[in-house]
């Protein structure tokens, strides 16, 4: 099985740096991934109140990471499609994908009612989905016709010339992240969060449900074998005891991140309707869409991060909560074994999270791309035993 490497992305605030040169240091980042042979990188979108991604317009920065990289492939993961509108992301999209040569990757999701509450949208479980499902459709139709005629709840279009193309036919390969089944549905590859222990359940789920609505071997519609992976927050260090060093105050500041500046908002503001919902969740997206493939589920955050260290199996001294990662590369190599085990074809990484500095973020990913990499590369070459 050939695995690929790639990078899944929030940039973070640091504590004590500018936001230039965060940005600055991030590319810095990006060049030596794409010198490494990363296959793709993912950058999340969220927006205020939350204050975990500072690239909020994605776009913007991968309009960087286009022109910085050669290699790499990149893109949203995901475009919140409920706070785009479809003609102006078909433009930003065919842009983009032209700039680069043809690497731009596409990942879609529905966001939290909360964000779109600020967005002046329907802080309406229902409509936001509606609102995805018809941009998704609109873009699927802009981007790989010549003309775009559709009509829908929020958007009509009656033979609207698409002068803007993507260079990679019909359009970019599409990712959905969360929910293996919804992904394979839809023809998209998939990147989930939480734990191995969910990894070795998803795999099976992903593979049966594409044969079942793509076909037996059927390879996407850019022709790529579906990929499925997994989001792991790595720290590595020469040994074990100096990446968990790291790794342990991070980890508290990385839930921190994720979830608190949009509670304490939503408390201020006394926001009654995010702060609890009838899945126990709080806010992010809220109560759960009937049109939704029966078993998908999306939770809060930090919920969803409790669980993590509640579900842990086998306390494991180098893991955090069950999706975080830290020591030296021979720990590392251990997991990835049990992570090949799964049937997983992708493995995701995120190098600076929390507050881990730029250069922790460095030694990670010069250790991973220099002690780890290599041996999985040298596996994937090696002719299969009879």
């Amino acid at each position: 099985m050939s695995l690929k490497f790639g990078i899944f992305d929030h940039i973070e605030p640091v504590p004590g740096l500018r936001l230039d040169q965060i940005y600055r240091e991030r590319l810095i980042q990006i060049e030596r991934l794409d010198a490494a042979g990363f296959y793709a990188y993912h950058l999340a979108e969220h927006h205020t109140p939350a204050i975990h991604s500072l690239a909020p317009s994605q776009n913007v920065f991968l309009g960087s990471v286009a022109q910085r990289t050669r290699q790499l492939r990149f893109g949203p993961c995901v475009y919140v499609l409920p706070l785009h509108h479809p003609l102006r992301l078909i433009e930003e999209i065919s842009m983009l994908d032209n700039l680069s040569d043809g690497r731009l990757e596409i990942g879609v999701g529905r966001g939290g009612v909360m964000e779109a509450y600020f967005w002046g949208q329907e802080a309406d479980s229902e409509a936001n989905y509606e609102r995805y499902r018809e941009t998704l459709a609109i873009l699927r139709e802009g981007l790989s016709h010549d003309k775009l005629t559709y009509s829908g709840r929020f958007h009509s279009f009656e033979e609207l010339p698409m002068y803007l193309r993507p260079l990679q036919k019909p359009y970019p390969p599409l990712w959905y992240m969360r929910n293996p089944v919804t992904a394979a549905m839809e023809g998209m590859h998939t990147i989930i969060v939480g734990s191995l222990d969910g990894l070795k359940v998803a795999v099976p789920r992903y593979r049966a449900a594409w044969e079942e609505h793509q076909g037996s071997r059927t390879k996407t519609v850019q022709g790529q074998d579906p990929m499925i992976g997994l989001v792991v927050h790595l720290v590595i260090a020469e040994t074990d005891e100096e990446a968990l060093e790291a790794a342990k105050p991070a980890w508290e500041k990385y839930r921190w991140n994720l979830a608190a500046p949009r509670r304490l908002e939503a408390e201020k503001r006394n926001l009654t309707q995010f702060m609890k919902t009838k899945d126990g969740s709080f806010g992010f997206v809220g109560d759960r869409p009937a049109g939704l493939p029966a078993r998908e589920t999306r939770r809060d955050i930090d919920a969803e991060l409790e669980r993590f260290d509640q579900q842990r199996s086998r306390p494991h001294p180098n893991r955090l909560g069950g999706v975080g990662l830290a020591g030296s590369p021979s720990a590392v190599v251990e997991y990835m074994d049990e992570y090949l085990s799964t049937g997983a074809n992708y493995f995701v990484c995120s190098f600076q999270w929390g507050d881990l500095s730029h250069a922790q973020a460095m030694r990670s990913i010069e250790l991973f791309a220099t002690e780890v990499m290599p041996k999985y590369r040298a596996r994937a070459t090696e002719p299969a035993k009879r």
